[in-house]
């Protein structure tokens, strides 16, 4: 079990705040090879240097040990990204800093972990556009996809639903990792999760 790591040092009297309130989610979302697994390799080392508890729960390693045997159909994937969220959400309430990044193509299924978090939740759309995507692809799955070799893959032949009003929106062709982590960042200081240095 994660235990709180008590009192904030630098808070006023009558106003300390608990660490384990400090605890969020991160939520990366996007099309595949849009920049969420790189921009939260960024972000998760910064974050430790600040001091700060991070968990990273990348949709491909939570889908290889805590998801396998799902497939790629609708319930299969609204199941993974339920297991993320609940995962999330018992690391964020101890104080964690919980950094996803999973496609979690369907809008629904990410509102409902959305409402299981709570106001500790941080939608992050990297809304890097498809032809970008495609040509970051080194797995070459949007060329398998687009010559019908491999089905019900995202965006091309299964939907992504964006966000409506995620708290922050990235497109990653126009800024570098460090860039966008950076953006992050100010909005986890601005929103009481971080101190600002």
């Amino acid at each position: 079990m994660i235990e709180p790591s008590g009192l904030d040092a630098g808070a006023a009297a009558g106003q300390a705040v608990v660490r384990a309130d400090r605890g969020c989610v991160i939520w990366m979302t996007g099309l595949p090879s849009a920049g969420k697994s790189t921009i939260a390799e960024t972000l998760a080392p910064a974050l430790k240097a600040r001091g700060e508890r991070v968990e990273l729960l990348d949709g491909d390693v939570v889908r290889e040990n805590l998801s396998k045997g799902l497939g790629f159909s609708k319930e299969d994937r609204d199941i993974n990204i339920r297991r993320i969220g609940f995962v999330a959400e018992l690391l964020a309430r101890n104080g964690v800093k919980v950094i996803t990044a999973a496609i979690s193509p369907y809008r629904s299924v990410r509102d409902e972990v959305r409402e299981l978090v709570g106001d500790h939740f941080l939608e992050v759309y990297i809304s890097t556009p498809l032809d970008v995507c495609e040509d970051r692809d080194v797995k070459g799955l949007y060329a398998k996809a687009r010559s019908g070799a491999l089905k019900g893959f995202t965006g091309i032949d299964d939907p992504y639903e964006p966000p409506l009003n995620p708290e922050i929106e990235i497109a990653t062709q126009g800024e570098t990792p460090e860039e966008s982590a950076a953006r992050i960042i100010d909005v986890l200081e601005a929103r009481g999760y971080l101190d600002v240095p």
